[in-house]
């Protein structure tokens, strides 16, 4: 197999990686969506997926959820090589394993159940409560981890609650499965901004109290530092930087992650006409000069890696 990046080894010494990908590619006929992709995933730490859509980043979250098969390449869960799939109790287990939280807070609860119904139903199907009472108390308890009020919440439908309400009710779910691995597909990204940072601030309290490895796709560079301990840039399919993420976003070296950093808002940058221009050309020049090369990787730093620019073909 090829060799898995060290993203995780240089600050967790005792943890295995639950999920790693070695050398993944996906091809939808002429399209090469993710071309070798390799990165881990560990127990306590979260990786951010950085990059424009269509890079590749929903593309690998649906290979490790199981919704998609690689066309070449390895998955490794717990050490045991799962890129083909398993017998009926193996798929089990692995999907109790890893769960996944969707980018629509609006369609991924149906309107016609109450929360507690979207809650309970986990919870029994894995049998982690018995009896009505155990039912009860169990998805009060999980409502309290998300932050919601069990008396307030747990009666009420789908469209009796916020946006940022519904898509804690979906991390709610998704943690009644009790994962090892919780992968979010920009679970910000259709929320108010001023709520924005509460979801942030739940994923990594519950990745801290739950030891869970998370994955965090997005396309904000910025939202990435706030939750991540680790960070992989993709552009066109590949990984072109990744690393640790303070060292990423401050001594960014790849064109294309100093072109994520430099569209970050500024507050105290007062607005100059004509910006948005030429913001747009630069940009475009970066993305003619970033198209990436298949190897010439470079370690800038003790947990730092860049992808040489070149020509993809």
């Amino acid at each position: 197999m090829n060799a898995i990046p060290d993203l995780t080894q240089a600050k967790t010494v005792n943890a295995s990686p639950v999920i790693a990908l070695d050398g993944i590619t996906r091809s939808f006929g002429l399209v090469q969506a993710l071309r070798g992709v390799s990165f881990s995933l560990v127990p306590g730490r979260a990786l951010a997926l950085v990059g424009e859509s269509g890079c590749g980043k929903t593309t690998c979250a649906r290979i490790i959820a199981r919704m998609d098969q690689p066309t070449s390449g390895d998955m490794l869960f717990r050490g045991a090589n799962v890129t083909a799939t398993g017998s009926a109790a193996q798929e089990r287990a692995y999907r109790r394993a890893v769960q996944m939280v969707f980018q629509d807070p609006f369609a991924s609860l149906n309107p016609v159940f109450s929360i507690a119904h979207h809650l309970v139903r986990p919870l029994k199907l894995h049998g982690h409560v018995k009896g009505r009472s155990g039912a009860a108390d169990g998805v009060d308890a999980l409502l309290e981890s998300v932050g919601l009020d069990p008396i307030l919440t747990a009666h009420k439908f789908p469209h009796e609650l916020s946006g940022g309400q519904r898509q804690r009710v979906n991390i709610a779910r998704a943690l009644a499965v009790q994962p090892e691995v919780l992968i979010a597909d920009e679970p910000t990204s259709m929320l108010d901004v001023s709520i924005r940072l509460g979801i942030l601030e739940l994923l990594s309290r519950i990745k801290r109290e739950r030891n869970l490895a998370l994955l965090y796709i997005t396309h904000d560079i910025a939202m990435a530092a706030h939750v991540a301990e680790e960070i992989v840039v993709m552009f066109a399919g590949q990984m072109v930087e990744w690393g640790d993420t303070n060292a990423v976003i401050t001594d960014p070296r790849h064109p294309y992650t100093k072109l994520l950093l430099s569209a970050v808002p500024d507050p105290y940058q007062p607005f100059v006409p004509g910006e948005s221009a030429r913001f747009l050309a630069h940009a475009e020049e970066i993305r003619r000069l970033s198209r990436p090369a298949s190897d010439g990787v470079e370690k800038v730093g003790p947990n730092h890696f860049v992808r040489q620019p070149g020509d993809a073909g």
